[in-house]
C-alpha cells in the first residue's frame, strides 16, 4: 500500500490522528525533504523510519524503486513539505504510475492551502479554480489574472512575496477595482488575509511590503 499524506501547511497541531498513525506503521517515507519531515517526525516522536527523498527532480527516476518495494509488500507513506501531495508538489506522477501498475493507494484527507484561503478570503465559493503558481513572466501572469477575473467565482494561485507588488502592480494597472485577497502566513503565528481591490491592496503593500507564504485570491463574479 502507499499513502498519500497530507502534512500542516504551518501549525504541527494540525497533522491527524490517522496521519501520525500511517506514518508509525510505514516501512519508508518518501518526502520532498528529508529535513523537512525529519522536523515533523521528530515533533511526532517517530523515529527510525527511513527517509527516500521524492522531489520534482528525482520523481521519475524514483517511481520504479518505489513501486517495487510497494509490489513486495512494503508500507510506503508519501509527504510533501506541507499541505496536499500531488498539489502543487510530487505525487502526481506516483498515483499514475500505481494505477499503470495496478499498485493500491490511499489519499488522507488533510491540511490544504487552498481551501483554508478560500474559505477565509470572504470571496465566493460556489466555485473555484487553483492554478498552482503564477507565471514568471509579466504579460503571462497578467493573461493568467485577466482568466481569473473572467472565470465564475474564485480563482487561487500560490505567489511569491518577493514577486506579489508586481502582480499587484500589474492588476491593478489594468483592473484596479478587481476583488482580491492576499491570504499570508495561514495556521502560523502571524496569519493574515489582506482584503479589498488590486489598487487598494497595491498601496498597503507597497506601504508595507509582505513577508511570508502566499496563496493570492481573485474574485471573477463580479455581481457579487
Amino acid at each position: 500500500m502507499i499513502s498519500l499524506i497530507p502534512t500542516p501547511i504551518g501549525n504541527l497541531g494540525d497533522i491527524t490522528r490517522r496521519a501520525v498513525e500511517v506514518l508509525e506503521s510505514a516501512d519508508r517515507i518518501a518526502c520532498e525533504d528529508t529535513r523537512q519531515t525529519g522536523k515533523l517526525l521528530a515533533h511526532l516522536g517517530i523515529e527510525g523510519k527511513p527517509l527516500v527523498s521524492l522531489h520534482e527532480h528525482n520523481e521519475i527516476r524514483k517511481l520504479p524503486e518505489l513501486i517495487a518495494a510497494a509490489r513486495g509488500g512494503e508500507s510506503i507513506a508519501v509527504v510533501s513539505d506541507a499541505g496536499m501531495p500531488g498539489v502543487s508538489d510530487p505525487g502526481y506522477r506516483l498515483v499514475q504510475s500505481c494505477l499503470e501498475a495496478d499498485i493500491p493507494f490511499e489519499v488522507l484527507p488533510g491540511p490544504s492551502a487552498v481551501l483554508t484561503a478560500l474559505v477565509g478570503s470572504g470571496l465566493p465559493v460556489h466555485a473555484f479554480h487553483f492554478h498552482g503558481f503564477l507565471p514568471v513572466k509579466k504579460g503571462k501572469r497578467l493573461k493568467a489574472l485577466e482568466a481569473g477575473l473572467e472565470a465564475e467565482g474564485t480563482t487561487l494561485f500560490f505567489e511569491s512575496p518577493h514577486r506579489l507588488l508586481s502582480t499587484l502592480e500589474l492588476l491593478a494597472g489594468a483592473h484596479p477595482e478587481a476583488r482580491c485577497c492576499v491570504a499570508r502566513e495561514l495556521s502560523k503565528k502571524f496569519e493574515t488575509y489582506h482584503r479589498g481591490t488590486a489598487a487598494e491592496l497595491l498601496a498597503e503593500f507597497q506601504a508595507r511590503p509582505p513577508k511570508g507564504e502566499i496563496v493570492f485570491l481573485l474574485s471573477g463574479d463580479r455581481k457579487a
